[in-house]
């Protein structure tokens, strides 16, 4: 079955007529006097189109931006046409967010396709309004409220996960058709779509052209912001402008709602406490804890994420349900972590974490209260693959991730997660599920406590997808603290790094399950969404 469906064609065709020309909303062109005649320069503009975000049983975030301050008006409806259409009234896109704006749509119908129309007014008396972005995005299921075996046929759930856009060099080249993988991950018409970090690289600059293997020449599309390392707040989020240029990734925004984690080219390269750009000849603003600062506002700015509250505004790490199949946990391996290091602690504290011990106490909590069927944990960095950071000023290494490649005893990072693994088993909290990215390659762990040297925790799988459009790399080295077994992998040969996108080792990952049977099963797809591996995995009751 083909899965562009005719009403779904004729919708994207309305979309891509309707954000071409300054077409104006009927309900908008009643707000203005016919006497007033507004010229098209003096309209706003979404030239960044529409995202939705953190989709929750009966809510989603609604994302756009304007090019001048604006009032943003969402519209949405339950057919094309938008047959009785209700208006919100959004907020304001001022400078302090970069015209960005985000509304939350609540009580909405669980599994129904909604049509939104976002447009933006003008400040000014007129009144001018943007032409119209549309999208369209179907509604999540509800919560459980019985236990799996004993409701009806849940609602199949589809997603794809990925991480690392626009890294190594390697952007928007329109001769290769732009960022390919995001119209494969939207052909496969998935529920959401997980980016598990490495958002942009903020640290990575874009040249207008570049070398790639066997000496072909990728050509990008290059903006100003780009070109160099981010420094200043206007930098990084240019980083998230320019990529919002490619057709594939607008056209898939407004189609897929999105959980985003971030990881650290958001900020700058492997950056934690012990980051040191006094060497570093790129950087004229050395002050990592300010660039992390202004790192961040872009992507709270430009993530189509709903806040937390009050209590901590600028939290990343989450859960989202999925009706009764699945809890999505969101962690954020970033903000809480020590400095990097040798990560040989033998205590857990402050210097080892890699969580935090509020993140780390949720994430217990939120799995023993998890009723769904699986639960899937999305982590920005993987559990047992090394990932280093060079070497300290007495010639130890010094590691990115959890792992510590020492394959002996929990210590380090590996004391948090050993702790989460051990709860896990003692609280007998079934059908757990790792997903990651950030190696830029592809690969299937399976952790064995019977191979390994820290065993206190039931066997668990973990898939590793990536990158999306950057360099790839790879295979890392398993450390064998938790007995991680490679089950596949797919990464350049020896001797080959930073293969460019015309290499075809782009990969994402396709999450399947069942609404019958409960079975969940992991695809590992490449640039043109072709299965490259595939695991099944049946849910374990009691």
């Amino acid at each position: 079955m083909p899965f562009d469906t005719p009403n779904r064609r004729h919708f994207l065709q309305s979309t891509a007529a309707a954000t071409g020309s300054l077409l104006v909303p009927g309900w908008a062109a009643a707000q203005q006097s016919a006497a007033v005649i507004v010229s098209d320069a003096d309209r706003p503009v979404a030239a960044q189109g529409v995202q939705f975000g953190d989709p929750q049983p009966g809510s989603v975030m609604v994302w756009s931006r304007s090019d001048r301050p604006a009032r943003m008006v969402v519209e949405y409806a339950f057919d094309e046409r938008f047959t009785n259409a209700r208006k919100v009234m959004g907020p304001h896109a001022l400078e302090t967010t970069d015209f960005t704006a985000r509304q939350d749509l609540a009580g909405l119908p669980e599994g129904r396709e909604v049509f939104v129309r976002v447009s933006f007014q003008g400040l000014d008396n007129a009144r001018a309004v943007s032409a119209p972005v549309t999208g369209r995005f179907t509604v999540a299921p509800a919560a459980p409220d019985a236990d799996f075996r004993h409701r009806p046929r849940a609602r199949d759930v589809r997603f794809v996960w990925g991480g690392d856009t626009a890294g190594q060099g390697w952007g928007i080249n329109p001769s290769f058709g732009g960022m390919r993988i995001y119209e494969a991950m939207r052909q496969r018409r998935p529920d959401f779509f997980v980016h598990s970090g490495d958002t942009i690289y903020a640290d990575g600059p874009i040249a207008a052209s570049v070398t790639a293997e066997d000496g072909r020449l990728w050509t990008n599309l290059v903006t100003p912001e780009v070109s160099k390392v981010a420094e200043t707040l206007n930098e990084y989020r240019g980083r998230y402008r320019y990529n919002l240029l490619d057709d594939n990734l607008r056209r898939f925004n407004a189609e897929v709602p999105q959980i985003w984690q971030w990881d650290d080219h958001e900020i700058t390269n492997n950056w934690s406490d012990s980051k040191d750009l006094s060497a570093d000849a790129r950087y004229t603003e050395k002050n990592v804890p300010l660039l992390t600062a202004r790192g961040m506002r872009a992507f709270l700015d430009y993530a189509p994420m709903r806040p937390f509250d009050a209590r901590e505004s600028q939290r990343v790490y989450r859960k989202v349900s999925h009706g009764p199949l699945m809890d999505l946990f969101v962690l954020d391996m970033r903000s809480y972590r020590g400095p990097n290091s040798a990560n040989l602690q033998a205590q857990p504290g402050d210097a080892a974490a890699i969580l935090g011990r509020e993140q780390l106490d949720w994430l217990k909590q939120q799995l023993a209260q998890s009723r769904a069927v699986w639960k899937v944990i999305a982590a920005d960095l993987p559990v047992g693959l090394g990932v280093p950071d060079g070497k300290d000023a007495q010639g130890q290494a010094k590691w990115e991730g959890v792992a510590n490649g020492d394959n002996g005893a929990a210590r380090g990072r590996e004391l948090e997660i050993a702790e989460l693994l051990t709860f896990i088993q003692r609280r007998h909290i079934r059908n757990t599920v790792w997903l990651t990215a950030d190696v830029h390659y592809c690969a299937a762990h399976y952790y064995d406590p019977n191979k390994a040297v820290y065993s206190e925790f039931d066997p668990f799988w973990e898939f590793v997808a990536g990158p999306l459009n950057a360099g790839t790399f790879g295979p890392n080295v398993l450390d064998g603290t938790f007995g991680p077994q490679l089950a596949f992998v797919k990464a350049p040969a020896a001797g080959q790094v930073n293969l460019s996108p015309y290499a075809g080792m782009q990969f994402f990952g396709e999450v399947n399950i069942d609404g019958r049977s409960g079975e969940l099963a992991v695809d590992l797809r490449d640039l043109n969404g072709t299965s490259v591996y595939r695991k099944a995995l049946s849910p374990r009751w009691g």
